[in-house]
């Protein structure tokens, strides 16, 4: 049985590209970047003025000075050129430097007056040379590599893409993701359940999940029956390259995934993991075309389940989690990671508190409407004491 690090490093180590394509600036939001962004000019292209105010050019430093006022430099428009270095422009913020100036002085420590039709600025503090510009090229410099490949795209990085030119932008494709239920006592949303029987639930949230990270799904339900699961999944892996299965994993006489999938073809790379809730994961491969998750059919372990393995690993994400503090001790004496479930806020000093909840385990599916994620301690210790630090599965 794995360690959740080695089965985590297990599911990266079979990472597949699904190939790449094209998508319009606006829809790239969320993608894996499949190219190098660099920059088609400087950062900033040009030495531009950062506060309102005038330029001037100066050699050293001064405190005092009386200066008439040339012009005034926009931004937007090309650079205008000082006549007299005993005269100023007057600038805007944004605009590009004028030509034969070398500083800015903003219109807080400046006093402006009129004589006959003349305008002139005189200095209320010191100033010294080249102050408030912001050099061309002092960001970055032409060519230089901006966003590698393999970036997530977020807001800030769509920002760069268009600052550059990038109507189009390469991205990973992605592959199509199919959520199988399995379970004969699982119904319909829309139907009445039987004493015994209980509504599908799980791929519901696991595709509202997806979602929020950009990836459609869709749901299919299968009966506890051999054939009909080998005919019905293969069918299925002729139409989807990700197949997220929820129940059928763990020990019980009528869980018959794991056969199933080995029958298909589909190669174990690791069937439980030493963890609670979700110890019976299965992960496995098919060359590189398939990639098949099954979690467990408990609530909770199934979204434990993606929330440590699948999501990252279709975002591209093997980075640690992030982190909070425990809020109160705890016991926990099973030799398995443990994902308890915790509603996390900011105390006043800053510290992101996970205060555990107490629940009904792995089945407690209404414990997470007060869960804003799983706070993951480790294996090797039974006590967890109140300011410890562990790493954070945040899903609100």
């Amino acid at each position: 049985m794995l360690s959740v690090h080695e089965a985590f490093t297990t599911v990266f180590s079979q990472t597949i590209h699904w190939g790449t394509e094209s998508v319009w600036l606006h829809e790239a939001g969320g993608r894996v970047l499949a190219e190098a962004i660099t920059a088609d000019r400087d950062f900033p292209p040009f030495d531009r003025v950062t506060m309102d105010g005038i330029a001037l050019y100066l050699e050293a430093p001064i405190q005092e000075g009386l200066f008439r006022i040339e012009a005034t430099q926009y931004a937007g428009e090309a650079a205008k050129h000082l006549i007299s270095r005993a005269s100023a422009i007057e600038v805007m913020t944004g605009a590009v430097l004028p030509e034969g100036t070398n500083t800015v002085v903003r219109y807080e420590d400046l006093v402006f007056s009129n004589y006959g039709d003349k305008r002139f600025a005189a200095l209320q503090n010191l100033v010294t040379p080249g102050q408030n510009i912001h050099i061309q090229g002092s960001d970055r410099i032409t060519g230089e590599v901006l966003i590698p490949t393999g970036t997530r795209l977020g807001s800030s990085e769509i920002g760069i893409l268009a600052s550059v030119g990038k109507t189009q932008v390469l991205v990973e494709k992605r592959p199509k993701v199919a959520l199988i239920s399995t379970g004969d006592e699982l119904v319909e949303v829309n139907q009445t359940p039987l004493p015994h029987q209980i509504r599908r639930s799980s791929g519901y949230q696991l595709a509202a999940a997806l979602q929020q990270i950009g990836f459609s799904s869709q749901l299919f339900h299968l009966p506890d029956l051999p054939e009909s699961l080998e005919t019905n999944i293969q069918d299925i892996m002729n139409r989807f390259e990700i197949l997220i299965l929820t129940g059928g994993v763990s020990a019980g006489k009528k869980d018959f995934i794991p056969a199933t999938l080995e029958k298909l073809g589909v190669q174990k790379h690791f069937h439980q993991v030493a963890q609670r809730p979700g110890k019976p994961l299965w992960f496995g491969t098919r060359g590189t075309q398939h990639v098949v998750f099954a979690l467990p059919g408990n609530p909770v372990s199934t979204f434990v389940c993606f929330l440590r393995y699948v999501r990252p690993y279709l975002v591209h994400e093997s980075a640690v989690p992030a982190k909070a503090v425990l809020a109160e001790n705890l016991v926990f004496k099973p030799n398995l990671t443990y994902f308890v479930p915790v509603a996390a806020s900011f105390a006043e000093d800053g510290r992101l508190m996970a205060q555990p909840l107490k629940g009904s385990g792995s089945g407690d599916f209404a414990n997470l409407l007060d869960c804003t994620g799983f706070l993951e301690l480790p294996a090797d210790r039974s006590e967890f004491q109140a300011n410890e630090v562990f790493p954070y599965l945040a899903f609100r």
